[in-house]
């Protein structure tokens, strides 16, 4: 089957490679039939996530129709078209009974930290992705969700990874009627973030990214305030405090993680020497910006090092924190319903539909921001058989 190989940081192409089998009786074989490039591929594609070995398969969010099943699956059969939620989750253990499925202890039970991941580094448990013809599906009693009669697949395939972690981002800022939020990142988490502040109660909405184009873009999607931190304002901190009374913003979200630019010791450090799990400059503005007694949310990713985070201004403002990632299949039932019903259409959010032939180039545009790309999908060969 063709599938997307990594060789190196920045180096990716569409190879042959052997197809998946069913390794445990609740595994599932899936036909890919759309699968994306995720903000979050490009901190594994720059080489900032430890442990990123080289002929792996990306791809965390991917929808298909089950080919083959396992012989203890009984909850999904063959022929069915499935949403697959990034998190790899039981569904049994003391974080899947808290609905933490990013968090599952079975699912990477070498791990401390986060639980199983799709397509995304040995320290998610070296589970191969979904850029490809056929993926690998486990826990498909639990996992897989299928796709409503009617729905959009470019919608569906939006909903197993950014539309939840948009909604979880506005969820953990404790948003109250009436809350000014501020977004750190306009790529499509943050972008998702910001539209679904909204159904929190959210009185203002304020976005900061680096690129007009993908501002403009959340300025029209999400309907909030849009504003450049490299050409709006000397000091991103100072300025939303200006903009807030001098009180600063009630929430603030953290939607870049790893990548974030505009401070040049946090880049050197973390993304060029490696020295730190990743450039913490937005969380730095949130933290520094949000009012006393304020509430931070961490959707971006970030490596499993340490970070150099001012922990003292977290204490002394008094703020919560709150940060994980996406538990897709606890929101699964109210994502399908606001796009059923037309409050959401994740699919706005696709700027360009690639062939999975193509996927080196596809990494190349949606890393080097090209061609105003937002949101890439990738299209396998076998989709349309």
């Amino acid at each position: 089957m063709l599938a997307m190989d990594f060789r190196g940081p920045r180096r990716v192409r569409a190879v042959q490679k052997p197809m998946p089998e069913i390794l445990h009786p609740e595994d599932a074989i899936v036909k890919v039939l759309r699968t994306c490039i995720c903000g979050s591929d490009l901190h594994l594609y720059n080489g900032n996530v430890p442990d990123t070995r080289v002929g792996m398969t990306f791809g965390h969010e991917f929808i298909g129709e089950i080919v083959e099943i396992g012989a203890e699956v009984t909850e999904v059969k063959v022929g069915d078209r499935v949403m697959v939620p990034f998190n790899i989750a039981c569904g049994r253990c003391i974080c899947c009974k808290q609905g933490m499925y990013g968090n599952c202890y079975e699912s990477n039970s070498e791990s401390t930290a986060g639980g199983g991941f799709l397509g995304y580094s040995h320290t998610g448990g070296g589970h191969n992705g979904g850029q490809a013809e056929y993926a690998r599906v486990p826990y498909a009693n639990f996992g897989p969700t299928v796709i409503p009669v009617g729905m959009d697949l470019d919608d569906a395939v939006l909903l197993t990874d950014i539309t939840p972690t948009g909604y979880q981002a506005a969820e953990m800022a404790g948003i109250q009627p009436g809350d000014t939020v501020v977004v750190f990142g306009a790529g499509p988490v943050g972008i998702m973030a910001a539209r679904c502040c909204w159904l929190f109660g959210a009185g203002r909405v304020i976005i900061l990214d680096q690129y007009d184009y993908r501002l403009e873009f959340a300025k029209n999607f999400a309907k909030c305030e849009a504003y450049n931190f490299r050409t709006d304002m000397d000091d991103p901190v100072m300025f939303l405090k200006k903009i807030t009374d001098w009180i600063g913003p009630d929430a603030c979200i953290d939607a870049v993680g790893a990548e974030a630019e505009g401070n040049v010791m946090q880049t050197i450090t973390g993304r060029k020497l490696l020295l730190q799990g990743g450039s913490a400059t937005a969380l730095h503005w949130a933290i520094n910006a949000v009012r006393k007694g304020g509430v931070i949310s961490i959707v971006g990713v970030y490596g499993p090092t340490d970070n150099l985070i001012p922990i003292g201004n977290v204490l002394n403002k008094g703020l919560t924190i709150r940060a994980n990632q996406a538990s897709v299949k606890r929101h699964l039932p109210r994502m399908i319903d606001h796009v059923m019903n037309g409050i959401l259409k994740p699919s706005l959010l696709i700027t360009h539909r690639i062939p999975l032939e193509e996927v080196a180039e596809g990494y190349h545009i949606f890393s080097a921001k090209l061609d105003n790309c937002i949101k890439t999908v990738l299209i396998p060969p076998t989709a349309n058989r």
